[in-house]
């Protein structure tokens, strides 16, 4: 066969050229994301709190506007930096009035309402108060508040509100008079009016107004209101490192040890068809749960034990029925006559032979590994580190996705989970047609 061969025979199934296609995708994803987002910053991020707290808790993507043809709402933020601000001073101290005007046109609701304040230039405490102005004209007094600093102040957990109101507030301050049933949205325009005292004359209150959407980004987010986006991402590299390396490990080791029993043969054979037959018959999964359980769930140990445990696999026996007839091939005795090496007669002679029939087994082999490191990550024992496909529908679960109807938590790394095992599936069975000469096509 020719240099040219094998890309021609490829490019002669359409299912090969489909799985090609899909894997230097998921290629070019894993390197976009190491790039773009670097190993400390994604852990960071994904570890800690405080650059989520903007986002939404469990926001669909926005695209399920579109794809339901909805009209979600997303989070809306108004500053008293683009408001008209009207302040007085008095003896000691000012008066500000800070008018938050929006409009909100959107079929839902927010899912949350939270108001930022901010004092700066005193560290004397401000008193402001807040009134609701809707578009029907009705005006509704929020409260007052002792501002020190910053203070994030949460509209919709305050329960005094929600007693006089009825309703949670981030519903009712929206929701249009004299309604049976479920509310439905007053869309127009709306108006937070701040009324503050501060007691400085160089004193400034800047204040936002957030009301939480109920959609977010590419993928939405989770309890946290962490951005499913960068778990999605990030598990891309990690699934095909972990599926990569524990494919190579396994393969290279257990055919360079099959290839040795049968050239040695005698004690050697016997010892590793009898370690083959022995962890044959122990369960990986099991294993690998005990000793997430009792030691350690990184994913670099996993792998270890992964490999370990793959080295002396049952495939030891198979490449062994393909490398037996080769060891009294004429070219290994003319090898042997040469003076060649052992070494040199097992990596340079044997193991070459059968490299091509094996090809499309490591290639088919490398998702079974993916799903291995999901499946540990969904039991609860992936790495509490990275940000993989398994911790997020490991978190899914946990959080009770799907029973509360947030269905692209669970959708979207199942689908990237599907399409990992569908590309190499069907590059993998394409190039068995290909190299197998059973299946060689005329």
């Amino acid at each position: 066969m020719s240099a040219r061969g094998p890309i021609a025979r490829i490019r002669r199934y359409p299912s090969a050229v489909a799985g090609l296609a899909i894997i230097l995708f998921l290629v070019a994803v894993a390197l976009y994301t190491v790039v773009a987002i670097p190993y400390s910053q994604a852990t960071a991020d994904w570890r800690g709190g405080e650059q989520w707290r903007m986002n939404p808790a469990n926001a669909s993507p926005v695209w399920t506007n579109r794809l339901f043809g909805g009209n979600a709402p997303p989070t809306l933020t108004v500053s008293s930096a683009e408001a008209d601000v009207e302040s007085a001073g008095f003896e000691g101290g000012r008066q500000m009035r800070i008018p938050l005007t929006f409009d909100f046109t959107y079929d839902d609701f927010p899912s949350e309402m939270t108001l930022l304040l901010s004092v700066l230039g005193t560290d004397r405490p401000a008193f402001v108060e807040a009134s609701w102005q809707r578009p029907d004209g009705t005006d509704i007094r929020l409260g007052a508040y002792r501002v020190a600093g910053e203070d994030r102040i949460a509209i919709s957990q305050d329960r005094a509100l929600e007693g006089r109101l009825g309703q949670v507030p981030h519903v009712a301050l929206f929701a249009a008079e004299a309604q049976t049933g479920r509310p439905e949205v007053l869309p127009g325009t709306y108006r937070l009016t701040l009324d503050a005292v501060l007691f400085d004359e160089a004193a400034e209150l800047q204040a936002d107004l957030v009301a939480f959407g109920r959609v977010h980004g590419l993928a939405g987010t989770d309890h946290l209101r962490r951005d499913l986006m960068l778990a999605l991402l990030w598990g891309t590299p990690v699934a095909l490192a972990f599926g990569i390396l524990a494919a190579v490990g396994t393969t290279v080791t257990t055919l360079v040890i099959a290839a040795a029993g049968v050239w040695f043969g005698g004690l050697v054979d016997a010892t590793i068809q009898r370690l083959t037959e022995v962890t044959m018959i122990l369960p990986i999964l099991p294993v690998l749960v005990m000793v997430g359980t009792l030691y350690s769930t990184s994913i670099w140990l996993m792998l270890g034990v992964v490999i370990a445990l793959g080295i002396f696999s049952a495939s030891i026996k198979m490449y062994r029925a393909m490398l037996l007839p080769l060891r009294n091939a004429p070219y290994i005795e003319a090898a042997r006559a040469y003076g060649a090496s052992n070494m040199r007669i097992v990596l340079r002679y044997m193991i070459p032979r059968i490299l091509p029939v094996l090809i499309p087994a490591f290639v088919t082999l490398i998702p079974t590994y993916v799903f291995l490191e999901a499946s540990l990550a969904v039991l609860g024992l992936g790495d509490p580190v990275l940000p993989t496909w398994g911790k997020i529908l490991n978190d899914a679960q946990t959080q009770g996705a799907l029973f509360n109807g947030f269905y692209y938590w669970v959708v979207a790394p199942a689908a990237l989970l599907m399409l990992t095992g569908l590309g190499f599936a069907l590059f993998g069975f394409a190039l068995d047609r290909i190299f197998n000469p059973r299946l060689r096509s005329a």
